[in-house]
């Protein structure tokens, strides 16, 4: 399959496994998951036919690993990044010590002064690394970086949670918590 295809593929599966399910006529369980047969079938009612070995590709190549197939292999879900209430069953897990989040220069003062939230979606998103963080972040622009104390919020009793992507997840991540620039 042309890379093309599977850019176009993975952006169709993350706007209905993540946001808008509805709109495709499916509906997600509690997890996040829908039968791979349903899910062909909606994609294909609605004007955008997927194969199962097209999907199967997206599934394995995608850099972010944005999904995951079940142990069956018959259910299908987005590892992270819902804005529709699902829950992930993932366990809390001690994080490391530091953990990252990239940004652009615009959102600073929002987050000096909130620290980060999930927005739209459940949870705020970190990576485990700087070169991650610098990736997500420059998808707006210029990257900022920011540093967190995850050990620190895990002292505190703030819970963290890893998706199946690598992906750390938290309900928030307050300012004290964050090395801000400037």
């Amino acid at each position: 399959m042309n890379e093309r295809r599977t850019v176009r593929i993975s952006k169709y599966l993350a706007k209905h496994l993540r946001h808008q399910p509805e709109r495709l006529g499916i509906t997600l369980d509690k997890a996040g998951w829908v039968p791979v047969a349903v899910l062909l079938d909606a994609c294909a009612r609605n004007g955008f036919p997927i194969t199962r070995d097209e999907l199967d590709h997206v599934v394995a190549v995608n850099d972010k690993r944005r999904y995951a197939f079940d142990d069956s292999g018959e259910r299908i879900r987005a590892s992270q990044g819902h804005s529709v209430p699902v829950d992930l069953d993932l366990p809390v897990v001690e994080p490391p010590a530091v953990l990252y989040h990239g940004t652009v220069g615009a959102s600073l003062a929002a987050i000096k002064a909130e620290g980060l939230r999930p927005m739209n979606r459940q949870s705020v998103h970190l990576s485990p690394d700087r070169e991650t963080a610098e990736t997500v972040g420059a998808r707006r622009g210029r990257p900022v970086i920011l540093v967190v104390d995850a050990a620190r919020m895990a002292a505190d009793g703030h819970e963290f949670r890893v998706s199946a992507n690598g992906v750390w997840l938290a309900p928030a991540v307050p300012p004290e918590y964050l090395n801000l620039p400037g």
